[in-house]
């Protein structure tokens, strides 16, 4: 595993959530952290091409696409190092980790590539204090027709108040809000950066997904 510099609050306070959430993650956030499996099946990705996973957490995602996309070529990034401990014994040899901030990791330094033909953020901005930065960041490692795919929580305002104001305190609890601004910046980094957009909101506004293409 490559390692590079990273805010050490940040990574700290990543790695007390999860070290023993860990174990237990992939079997409870199935429950609620909806939108997944569709990210996935929407990537086309073909053999040879290089996806990346910013802030891959346990590998789920990615151990996904290896089945989904056979013949892909795996990386992952993630600020924390108790996470990455089950990435890798859930990837093994599939998928080349890197152990870094996802707002300023240096790909080409961290994971020997500079660019990458899928990108995904799953569930991850909710998590990132600078999350804005991370969007960004992430677009501007697309290749040549390449694309970012995102899911995450959306605004929350199909669900009754005191379900979404419940489900919000509880996300807290790890650190996790909801970002209803997402679309508005994903427009805006698109149009800086000349990629085209795509948005879908999920049933309720429970989830948020967003496509920005490379041309």
């Amino acid at each position: 595993m490559a390692s590079a510099s990273k805010p050490a609050g940040h990574a700290a306070l990543m790695d007390e959530v999860y070290r023993g959430q860990r174990h237990i993650y992939d079997f409870t956030r199935k429950y609620y952290l909806f939108g997944r499996d569709t990210l996935i099946a929407g990537l086309a990705a073909q053999p040879g091409m290089l996806v990346l996973e910013v802030a891959c957490g346990t590998g789920r995602n990615m151990a996904k696409i290896a089945k989904a996309w056979p013949g892909v070529r795996l990386f992952g990034l993630d600020i924390s190092a108790e996470m990455l401990k089950s990435a890798r014994a859930a990837l093994g040899d599939q998928a080349r980790l890197g152990e870094g901030d996802a707002c300023s990791f240096d790909a080409a330094a961290l994971l020997g590539e500079p660019k990458f033909d899928r990108i995904v953020l799953s569930y991850s901005l909710s998590m990132i204090p600078g999350w804005e930065s991370a969007l960004d960041h992430a677009a501007s490692l697309l290749a040549d027709g390449g694309a970012l795919h995102i899911v995450d929580f959306a605004d929350l305002t199909g669900l009754p108040r005191p379900i979404a104001a419940g489900l919000r305190a509880w996300l807290a609890k790890f650190h996790v809000e909801p970002r209803a601004a997402m679309p508005v910046a994903a427009a805006r980094i698109a149009a800086e950066r000349g990629l085209t957009l795509t948005s879908t909101r999920g049933p309720l506004g429970y989830f948020q997904l967003h496509v920005l293409r490379a041309k």
